[in-house]
């Protein structure tokens, strides 16, 4: 058992070194930003729009590394898919390090957010097949651990270093990856559905350990492979839509608890509660997520996955309910605000009632990261890689990775048009509660995969 451990550990650390990527990419911006906007060269510093665009193109990259990687799970392998999204990671940075303009900085993002795509959805795919369900719940949930150890890691260097040696920084992981991913077995099932099963039996051999029963784990196996190809008549079928249905709303219902509209204020809440460094605010921001990701990779096995989801839904409603009612003390009178832009409305916010009322926005802060890191952070990406049947694995997961990200960009995007049309209170109580639709979704549609081998899930929704 020590050995089987030391091994699967070991090829989850490889791929997990991607979702490390991933989460640098993500956080680069943030303490990026402000220093290209005041840079001295002309042609390299931002405005606010091209701060936004900064920010958010890597989301875009990112619709379209999900697309490229779909395709590239089933055609290429999971093994490969992930060494060769190692090259878009490194040129992207260098891009941004040599660019001699605004336009460069964006394609430098771009590429990276297309390594980011592909990266978000294979990971996942890797660790759910190499992994047995005793363990597979932690070993999943280490994506979301990675991902964000990667932004808390990029808001730390951030303080130290400057922009280029940031993006060298962010270099270091991908190359990692490529290295230690050259010498970890492709995964047991995507062999088997090449035929290849003497090279399944030696991935297993790996994986497991020489007292596991090899043979037995490839019989199972072997019987949920479908070796013929995916034909677009069969998402008519309930076993491969239902699935494909469940992971799509996962996905969207992630982004629009309002995560990134959360993440957004955080600077500017810590201000209003007289945080002197807004980058260090930024840093306890991302470890209370790295604090409770990792609770929720500990327990999770233990736990299952719907209930870490409830829990923290309900957390994140009560949250975002209490941002409401801050800004609905706070800015009493934005009804009649034309002006949308959080850093002015604040500004004209009587001084007394903000000072008072900061701590109510530093707890909601708090509690809502720590709920998202808890369960709706890491679960959707851990449940849709267990819930698709292999044939419809590479597909499926391209269409959740495309909703994530577009999702992503989308309540980027049009944050500032949502807080004019609604206000600030009334768009944080919309995201309260689209939390309780969470919760409603997962008690009725949500499996709970606790446990079970990737094979019995799909005979699950084979039977239903």
């Amino acid at each position: 058992l020590r050995v089987q451990n030391k091994k699967l550990y070991l090829a989850t650390f490889a791929a997990v070194l991607g979702s490390l990527s991933f989460g640098f990419v993500l956080g680069y911006s943030s303490p990026v930003i402000p220093e290209l906007r005041k840079i001295s060269d002309p042609k390299l510093r931002l405005d606010s729009n091209q701060a936004s665009w900064f920010g958010s193109v890597v989301t875009l990259g990112a619709a379209a590394g999900g697309i490229l990687g779909g395709y590239l799970v089933d055609k290429a392998g999971r093994k490969l898919s992930l060494m060769l999204c190692s090259a878009p990671f490194v040129f992207g940075y260098l891009v941004i390090i040599s660019a001699q303009n605004v336009w460069m900085l964006y394609f430098g993002r771009m590429l990276s957010g297309l390594a980011t795509g592909i990266t978000s959805l294979v990971v996942p795919v890797y660790i759910s097949e190499v992994s047995h369900p005793k363990v597979r719940g932690m070993l999943g949930s280490c994506v979301q651990l990675m991902v964000v150890t990667g932004i808390l890691g990029a808001y730390i260097a951030g303080i130290a270093v400057r922009w280029q040696w940031l993006a060298v920084l962010g270099s270091v992981p991908a190359c990692m990856m490529l290295l230690l991913m050259s010498f970890m077995p492709e995964t047991p099932r995507f062999l088997l559905s090449c035929n290849q099963r003497s090279e399944a039996v030696a991935a297993l051999r790996f994986l497991r350990g020489p007292q596991a029963d090899h043979e037995w784990e490839c019989q199972q196996i072997e019987a949920g492979v479908q070796e013929e190809e995916l034909k677009l008549s069969e998402f008519k079928n309930p076993s491969v839509y239902r699935p494909l249905l469940i992971g799509v709303a996962l996905m969207f219902f992630q982004q629009v608890t309002g995560i990134n509209a959360i993440m957004f204020y955080a600077e500017t809440i810590f201000e209003d509660a007289n945080s002197k460094d807004s980058r260090m605010a930024s840093v306890v921001v991302g470890s209370i997520q790295v604090c409770f990701t990792a609770v929720a990779a500990l327990i999770i096995d233990k736990t299952g996955r719907k209930v870490l989801l409830y829990i923290s839904g309900i957390i994140m409603a009560l949250s975002t309910a209490l941002f409401g009612l801050y800004f609905k003390v706070v800015l009493p009178n934005q009804n009649n605000s034309t002006n949308p832009d959080v850093w002015v409305t604040l500004n004209e916010a009587s001084p007394g009632t903000e000072s008072s009322m900061s701590w109510l926005a530093v707890v909601s802060l708090g509690l809502f990261v720590a709920g998202f890191a808890l369960g709706w952070g890491p679960i959707p990406w851990l449940v849709i890689s267990e819930i698709f049947p292999l044939k419809a694995r590479g597909i499926s997961s391209a269409a959740c990775v495309l909703t994530n990200w577009i999702m992503a960009f989308l309540v980027t995007k049009e944050f500032q048009d949502l807080l004019a049309f609604l206000t600030s209170y009334g768009t944080f109580w919309l995201f309260s509660a689209f939390c309780c639709l969470n919760v409603t979704f997962t008690a009725f549609y949500v499996p709970e995969t606790k446990g079970q081998t990737l094979e019995q899930i799909e005979a699950y929704f084979r039977r239903s």
